[in-house]
């Protein structure tokens, strides 16, 4: 975890900022803030001649535009001055965290999609509401990139990565994750394995145990426990034993049903993205 890609939208962000620090101390990682300005916004309005382009509105979401991108700018800035950490090319022989900014045109989401396939981990920040920027920044990250996508909520804990909470249902989504989350597992002091029965897996797949036994193999202090439910009542049991076993990071794989089911139906992931108060790390 080398490389972290760090989605700063506004001068909101900072829990995102807090998050790749710790990823970033325990890794000796290099951050990479990253904002992204839409500069095309063609605002069309209907009127009795038919439609036009209201240049006024232009104007006002431009210059929005560019206040959001120097509220991210300044708190990137002042964020990584107070934590000591430099921002630029480390010197020689020198250890621990370092930082850089990078600005690009376009629409957030598919900023993130695209340029996030260079890191080691996309760190983005926890949607507030279906249907938003930064619920499609996500399932672009997840989607586009990958890469691990490790989903940020508002208001983090002190420790990061000490207890993993596995949500294991059997999928290839969840497999992925486990082995791009591999980094995070070997540096863990508890391994906690939340496993679906059989009869709720999405897929014929390895039991909990399964992974287990395979994690135990890699020197991991590994747990099992039992999450009973489907769909949105599976991300709550998830989410509840992943709680009570004290994690403060959760791995899974992302929409092991379809996107388009999760969103008329719900769905485990769906339910975690919206509710998780610790950070969630997503692969597929």
């Amino acid at each position: 975890m080398k490389n972290i890609l760090a989605v700063i939208g506004d001068g909101s962000a900072r829990p995102v900022l807090e998050a790749a620090l710790m990823v970033a101390r325990r890794f000796d990682s290099h951050i990479v803030g990253l904002h992204s300005l839409t500069t095309e916004y063609a605002v069309v309005f209907g009127g009795e001649m038919g439609f036009s382009i209201s240049s006024e509105v232009d104007r006002t979401l431009e210059r929005e535009g560019h206040d959001r991108r120097d509220q991210a700018r300044r708190l990137f800035r002042d964020f990584m001055n107070a934590a000591g950490v430099p921002v630029g090319a480390l010197a020689p022989g020198q250890q621990g965290p370092s930082a850089s900014w990078r600005e690009e045109d376009g629409r957030q989401n598919a900023v993130v999609g695209l340029n996030g396939r260079v890191y080691d981990l996309v760190l983005v920040e926890q949607p507030e509401k279906l249907a938003s920027i930064a619920e499609a920044t996500l399932e672009d990250a997840v989607f586009e990139s990958g890469r691990p996508v490790m989903m940020v909520p508002k208001v983090n804990g002190p420790h990061l990565g000490d207890v993993i909470a596995v949500a294991w249902n059997g999928s290839t989504e969840t497999g992925t994750t486990v082995a791009l989350a591999m980094p995070f597992l070997k540096q863990a002091k508890q391994v906690v394995v939340i496993s679906v029965g059989a009869q709720h897996m999405p897929e014929p797949g390895p039991s909990g145990e399964d992974l287990a036994r395979n994690l135990e193999r890699h020197g991991l202090n590994v747990s099992l426990r039992t999450a009973i439910g489907r769909q949105k009542p599976q991300g709550e049991s998830f989410m509840r034993e992943a709680m009570q076993a004290g994690a403060d990071l959760m791995l899974k794989g992302a929409y092991t049903q379809s996107r388009i089911r999760q969103m008329i139906f719900g769905g485990a992931t769906r339910h975690i993205i919206m509710e998780s108060p610790i950070p969630v790390i997503m692969a597929r």
